[in-house]
């Protein structure tokens, strides 16, 4: 959640790293609009518990501020315009193109001002200053997908992809190194898509490459979400060739068994992750992975589950983001032999045991190590392997601290500053 001065619109941030990125424009696009002491909720559609998040945030907003002009914008809000429109807590509801355009902001007729996101082709251009409460910045490389996993709702909320030309990538990325951000991941809904919109096609590692040659003075450079099938060749390379470039990758992995990743139309198949996993550690050898994990995904078996399980161990994957399958209306998978929710509850409890294991292996081996530190609220902040540790002693947010790592507890590591 992010908190603005009382002149401008507070905006409250739901979901993904590209909406804290297009919080930050909103705001700004807000503000130079005239809007003020406004409540912008910008909000997430990736699974039908995230849009129920979105309505409970609106109403527990009204009751906090019940005198406050409230606006829905985001996922949520181009899915389901009426719908939030339709309570009695919302004033306006914007879309997702609407929410990032000054003329939307300034013209406060209709209650609903919801395009048509398919007929977009452009990303909007603009650069934000920085992240307010945040020491790590975003940078969105791209926008919107054309890819249909049968699971997904996102393409039609965020429409085709469309991608940011590399010049205006670093620009923006040397503003925020100017303004102090040692540490910039590149974002976007489906990334490793960068580039096939754009003239002479550049790849994602072509875009990472050209930040780190033309910005010298960025200290870290992160990924977002990396889909297994479209990793390019360029940023492997980039991988083996550039510290600053996080030894830290996660995959949007959602299934480790043939027939499931087949069912969710994905482009890759078990044995092309292990081959991106496997060629990862051969170029850097201290790369840490991570994966998005969809737990009883509809016709799911038992046996299919546990090639899921087993791919924890076997590709060597250290932080989960594990989700319950959540059927989506209007997604073929919807339409499926649905799995009982019981058994996705305890499916998912299971992948979690299983990466809090991996985890802990993974945090344990890292005892008596030194590593960097970006420094968040004084005493946390992340390695360059994304793991959280905790400081003895405080230090300025936003710096890299040199830290040495003593111990672990519960979910992150324990270290001590070293000169």
């Amino acid at each position: 959640m992010s908190d603005a001065t009382a002149a401008e619109p507070r905006v409250i941030t739901l979901g993904c790293r590209l909406n804290a990125f297009e919080s930050e424009v909103i705001r700004t696009e807000a503000t130079a609009a005239g809007v003020s002491d406004a409540l912008i909720v910008n909000t997430c559609a990736v699974t039908s518990e995230a849009v129920r998040q979105a309505r409970q945030t609106v109403r527990r907003l009204r009751r906090q501020q019940p005198d406050a002009r409230i606006v829905v914008t985001g996922c949520a809000a181009q899915l389901h315009a009426d719908a939030f429109a339709a309570m009695p807590e919302v004033d306006r509801v914007l879309g997702n193109a609407e929410k990032l355009d000054r003329r939307s902001w300034a013209d406060d007729g209709a209650p609903i001002a919801v395009a048509d996101i398919m007929s977009v082709r452009e990303t909007a251009g603009h650069l934000v200053a920085g992240f307010d409460g945040r020491t790590r910045a975003f940078v969105q490389v791209q926008q919107g997908c054309d890819h249909r996993c049968t699971f997904c709702i996102i393409p039609f909320a965020r429409g085709p992809n469309r991608s940011v030309p590399p010049d205006r990538v670093v620009d923006q990325v040397r503003m925020l190194v100017a303004n102090g951000y040692a540490e910039v991941v590149l974002t976007g809904v489906d990334v490793c898509s960068y580039g096939d919109d754009l003239p002479d096609r550049p790849r994602l590692g072509q875009v990472a490459r050209r930040i780190l040659a033309e910005v010298p003075e960025l200290r870290r450079l992160r990924l977002t979400s990396l889909d297994p099938a479209a990793i390019d060749e360029d940023l492997f390379c980039l991988l083996a060739e550039e510290e600053r470039l996080m030894p830290h990758l996660h995959l949007s992995l959602q299934a480790g068994d043939d027939t499931i990743l087949k069912r969710m139309k994905r482009r890759h198949s078990r044995a092309v992750a292990a081959g991106v996993a496997e060629r990862a550690r051969r170029v850097r050898p201290d790369v840490v992975l991570g994966a998005d994990l969809i737990a009883g995904f509809p016709t799911e078996t038992e046996a299919m589950f546990a090639n899921t399980l087993a791919a924890v161990d076997d590709l060597g994957l250290t932080f989960l983001h594990v989700f319950p399958f959540s059927p989506r209306p209007s997604t073929p998978a919807a339409r499926m032999p649905q799995v009982p929710a019981a058994t996705r509850k305890a499916r998912a409890a299971r992948l979690r045991r299983a990466g809090d294991a991996a985890q802990k292996r993974d945090f344990t081996a890292r005892v008596g190590t030194d590593t960097d530190v970006l420094v968040e609220d004084g005493r946390t902040g992340r390695t360059p392997h994304y793991a959280p540790l905790r400081m003895d002693a405080d230090a300025a947010p936003g710096a890299v601290v040199a830290v040495r790592v003593t111990g672990t507890r519960d979910d992150h590591l324990i270290g001590t500053a070293v000169s």
